[in-house]
């Protein structure tokens, strides 16, 4: 049985691509080598796509941004090599202020998500079931976000977090924690996917202990800040923390409180 497939005799398809029934493919898109686009998908212009990813049907990737300042700048989508995308996802490219949306190695967007602008999810992430996420966030490598999250725009949030289902993420979420309840607080360090990524049981001792400054004694900001410089000796996760506090625009998520 025939295909009917709208597919742009100037797109860049690499090998071994299988392309399913109905799926749309514009002129300005690369699609790597080993890729698996399922019926009804449709990749718009701009999206760059890497080696071994498989794209849902339904899912359309690529599509122009919704903001009203966008004026139709040429940008792009650029997505690794191994990424999934589930059915229904809606993933936007940049605008003129980053010209790009990115989405790394190894990522797994499950259904119904929405990716806004200029957005940056780095390797080996996992957004659950209709995670939406607003123009210019940034979300560090191996975090997991749990399903109906929705996260306000320009929101940074940490390498190797957890995000609990059903969260508004309003201000930054710094590395390794957890994060749940509402308002949405820190809830303790992610100690579980910690040690399934390898980390000493020292180094998530050290990290609760700083984060026990943080969050527990009573310090503002700027005294736990302080604290953890004279108190700790350096260590990559003392530097990621205190990098990640400092640029954090937005301010961070608030402490546990009963």
């Amino acid at each position: 049985m025939a295909k009917f497939q709208d597919i742009h005799p100037n797109a860049k398809i690499g090998n071994n691509v299988k392309i399913g029934s109905f799926v749309t493919i514009e002129e300005d898109v690369v699609i790597g080598d080993n890729c698996i686009i399922h019926s009804n998908a449709s990749i718009l212009d701009g999206t760059r796509l890497g080696e071994k990813c498989q794209i849902f049907p339904g899912a359309i990737v690529g599509s122009i941004p919704q903001d009203l300042k966008y004026n139709g700048e040429d940008s792009v989508l650029t997505i690794g090599n191994n990424v999934i995308i589930r059915e229904y996802c809606t993933i936007n490219r940049g605008t003129e202020a980053n010209y790009s949306t990115e989405i790394m190695d190894n990522c797994l967007i499950m259904a119904y998500c929405h990716i806004a602008h200029d957005c940056i999810i780095r390797e080996n992430c996992i957004l659950s079931n209709s995670v939406t996420l607003a123009g210019h966030i940034e979300i560090g490598p191996k975090t997991v976000m749990g399903g109906l999250t929705a996260v306000h725009q320009f929101v940074r949030i940490g390498d190797h977090v957890m995000v609990g289902g059903g969260s508004l993420v309003r201000k930054d979420v710094p590395p390794y924690v957890k994060a749940a309840r509402e308002p949405l607080a820190y809830a303790g360090v992610n100690s579980i996917g910690l040690r399934r990524r390898g980390f000493s049981t020292d180094q998530i001792d050290n990290i609760r202990d700083i984060y026990r400054i943080l969050y527990i004694k009573g310090n503002n900001t700027s005294q736990a800040l302080l604290e953890i410089k004279s108190n700790f000796g350096d260590t990559p996760e003392k530097t990621n923390i205190l990098s990640f506090i400092q640029n954090a625009d937005r301010g961070i998520i608030r402490g546990l409180r009963t």
